[in-house]
């Protein structure tokens, strides 16, 4: 058994693929339009489906919004140099939250936290 993908709904498919795309390199693993449903998907990776976990970014046709609720937490995703990818989340538009520094309470990497163009939180973790 494996985590195959985590799907989050996007009001901007467009916008939202840009951002992981240009903020986060990740590359778009495959695209499907429904018609008769009147969504469309999107997954973003890093890896291809077979071999590792995705994004699904779920685009419905006739939403303008959603409340992300107060159940959802975070994605998290491993970086090499978290300043540099914090710097390139902020020319592309996107917010850092949480500046780069230490995890509290003694987790010694250095984290930080973006928000994604839904406001759905990032948290990069350096040095994966």
């Amino acid at each position: 058994m494996r985590i195959m993908h985590t799907m989050i709904r996007v009001t901007n498919l467009e916008k939202s693929i840009e951002f992981y795309k240009n903020s986060l390199k990740m590359n778009v693993i495959k695209r499907k339009d429904y018609p008769d449903g009147k969504f469309t998907l999107v997954f973003v990776g890093y890896g291809n489906e077979e071999d590792s976990a995705l994004l699904e970014l779920t685009y419905n046709w006739d939403t303008s919004s959603y409340n992300i609720g107060d159940g959802f937490g975070h994605l998290a995703i491993g970086v090499g140099d978290i300043f540099a990818v914090c710097e390139t989340v902020r020319f592309h538009g996107g917010n850092v939250i949480r500046q780069p520094a230490p995890m509290k309470f003694g987790g010694g990497r250095n984290i930080a936290f973006i928000e994604d163009p839904d406001g759905y939180k990032i948290e990069l973790i350096e040095n994966i």
